[in-house]
């Protein structure tokens, strides 16, 4: 059997093996000093290019590309999306001063063309911060969970995947191991802004964006060693909440009160395959009442 054919049966756990080998590849050139990150984090978008070209052909990846692009979204969610990383962080800042962190207002200084240009690099250039794994976890892996899971199940799924990627950070100190509690509970606030924002993976990626940009040019400003390292747990903690609220308000099923979750089954396009009509899929940029280009479902 073909490593193609492989590809089509398991598509998830290739996209899982695909995005450590694409992203882990440069833990070894780390260590040489050769790259200032372990990780190349645009590898989980470039597995699921992969991926998708193997299974779905063309218009999985234009599929993936619309998310991508997909900007039609309420002004709520914008302002949701931007706030919620400045609210975790100034939450865990502000119960690590109720703990005794020390502050020093007098060394506090915000530069804000630091901070707007930080935000930028990380949202529009491919391996500076996180944003462009984004279309690796939301745009192409959490549609495809939730098609057979409930919206819960899925993120608990997507989150042990994301934190295990993460490894290389926490091994070589960039990042606390408490990051990988925080993943667990923002992947399910995450989770619940994609399928209220109609699976816009770009609303993704600006909060993303944001989360990175506030921790480095922010909260390190507020709070110094030994302090810092009780507000990754703090901040850990505070995305916990946030999740445990959002599973409350919007339930497990779908995380959402006023929409479907975001699903996109499992296919396999076959030029010799006879066309099958797809089913709704509840918000996939494949709904609709005609039949789709020929494909099949994979046995797995």
């Amino acid at each position: 059997m073909s490593l193609r054919s492989l590809v089509r049966r398991h598509p998830l756990t290739w996209f899982a093996v695909a995005s450590m080998v694409l992203s882990w590849w440069a833990w070894p050139l780390y260590s040489l000093g050769l790259l200032p990150n372990p990780v190349a984090s645009f590898g989980p978008f470039l597995a699921a290019l992969f991926i998708l070209a193997a299974t779905e052909g063309r218009s999985g990846v234009v599929g993936l590309f619309r998310r991508m692009g997909r900007w039609r979204v309420g002004v709520g969610w914008y302002l949701t999306a931007l706030a919620v990383p400045v609210v975790m962080s100034a939450a865990a800042v502000w119960v690590n001063v109720a703990l005794g962190a020390r502050v020093d207002l007098s060394t506090v200084h915000v530069d804000g063309f630091a901070v707007l240009s930080t935000f930028a690099m990380v949202l529009l250039i491919p391996g500076v911060g996180g944003a462009w794994e984004e279309p690796g976890w939301r745009g192409y892996a959490l549609p495809r969970l939730q098609s057979r899971r409930t919206a819960l199940r899925a993120a608990l799924i997507l989150g042990l995947l994301v934190a295990g990627w993460h490894l290389p950070l926490i091994v070589v100190g960039q990042v606390s191991w408490a990051d990988a509690i925080q993943i667990m509970g923002a992947v399910i606030v995450f989770n619940w802004l994609f399928n209220n924002a109609r699976g816009s993976v770009l609303i993704i990626m600006l909060s993303h964006a944001m989360n990175n940009t506030v921790w480095s040019t922010l909260t390190s400003q507020f709070v110094a060693e030994p302090d810092f390292a009780r507000q990754a747990v703090l901040q850990a903690v505070a995305w916990c909440v946030a999740a445990v609220i959002v599973l409350l308000v919007a339930g497990p099923a779908d995380l959402s009160r006023h929409h479907p979750r975001q699903e996109e089954p499992l296919r396999v396009a076959r030029k010799d395959a006879r066309a099958l009509p797809v089913p709704a899929d509840r918000g996939g940029p494949y709904t609709s009442s005609a039949p789709a280009a020929s494909v099949t479902k994979p046995d797995a």
